[in-house]
């Protein structure tokens, strides 16, 4: 067999080592890249996943600060209609003023929860339906007032017509009084005694028990006093009081507190002494006489002495005595 002579045939080149090792750094990066890649889009990912979550809690928050703004002008609107209603209107009857009490308390748990930095939904929920529950409070307040302002007008009304009957029943009784004074001051007058006939006498009393009439001075230890009552129909029967009012010579009243003197009022309205009182037991439509004794605590002295007689504060009658010196030439 010939063996024809060819030229050697030239093996396979082999890679580089270099090269080799440049395609397995290669092949090793990719996924690195591909790690690398996954962990950019998860941070961006997550970078918009807390962007949107900021922005809702950024629309939650103004949410709720709007919530509580309309809430809170609600709570003011409220509150200015109450205190218009609370101002020009009647403040004491008891219902009104219990409701007072409710709405202020209400007003203040709602301000409680407005108040609050961060207010929960459900606080804010509880406030909206306080508010609600306070408008309503309110209606009820002016539905009170306006029955109480109709009760009030009623009344009023009442109490004018009464006042007016009242008016005209004190008028009636005026106009009665006034007609009976006049007939009783006409009684009064009419009713009023006369004395007359006066007979005024010095007596001397004597050691044995006997008196004696003497016109002097010095021998004088009492005054008898006497006169007529006249008859008189209109004056009822029972005691009268007469006031006896003795003036000295020197113009003064005698006036003896021990012996019974005092001060009596005239129908003028004049403060007037009177010496001594007299009671008398009349009898109506009958002349009477009267006599009494008045017996000072110091001595007469010489002049007149005028003995005045009172009733019914009208001066009914006078007497004058005149008692002169003693001696032998008196």
């Amino acid at each position: 067999m010939a063996f024809e002579n060819f030229p050697p045939s030239e093996s396979p080149q082999s890679t580089p080592p270099r090269e080799q090792k440049k395609d397995w750094r290669t092949l090793l990066s990719i996924p690195l890249i591909i790690a690398l890649l996954g962990t950019w889009g998860y941070i961006i990912w997550d970078k918009s996943k807390t962007k949107d979550e900021i922005q809702k809690k950024d629309v939650q928050y103004a949410s709720v600060v709007t919530e509580k703004d309309t809430l809170q002008s609600q709570l003011e609107e409220a509150t200015m209609r109450y205190d218009i209603l609370k101002t020009t209107n009647a403040k004491n009857d008891s219902t009104i003023t219990a409701k007072d009490r409710e709405i202020a308390a209400k007003k203040a748990q709602i301000q409680g929860i407005l108040s609050k930095q961060h207010a929960t939904a459900a606080e804010l929920k509880q406030a909206k339906e306080l508010i609600a529950s306070l408008n309503t409070d309110i209606a009820d307040y002016k539905v009170q007032i306006e029955t109480l302002k109709g009760e009030n007008a009623v009344l009023t009304q009442e109490k004018e017509v009464v006042t007016q009957e009242r008016n005209k029943v004190k008028q009636d009784y005026d106009s009665a009084k006034n007609v009976i004074k006049a007939r009783e001051d006409v009684i009064d007058v009419g009713s009023t005694l006369h004395a007359a006939n006066f007979s005024i006498i010095g007596i001397d009393d004597k050691g044995n028990g006997k008196e004696k009439e003497t016109t002097k001075a010095k021998k004088v230890d009492k005054i008898r006093i006497a006169f007529d009552l006249d008859e008189n129909r209109i004056a009822t029967s029972g005691p009268k009081d007469l006031y006896i009012l003795v003036t000295a010579p020197d113009g003064k009243p005698v006036s003896v507190e021990a012996l019974g003197s005092g001060v009596f009022t005239t129908r003028e309205g004049e403060q007037k002494t009177y010496t001594q009182k007299v009671s008398v037991n009349y009898n109506q439509g009958e002349k009477q006489r009267v006599s009494f004794d008045w017996k000072q605590n110091s001595p007469y002295i010489t002049g007149d002495y005028k003995i005045e007689v009172y009733h019914n504060g009208f001066k009914i009658g006078e007497g004058t005595r005149h008692f002169k010196k003693g001696g032998l030439f008196g």
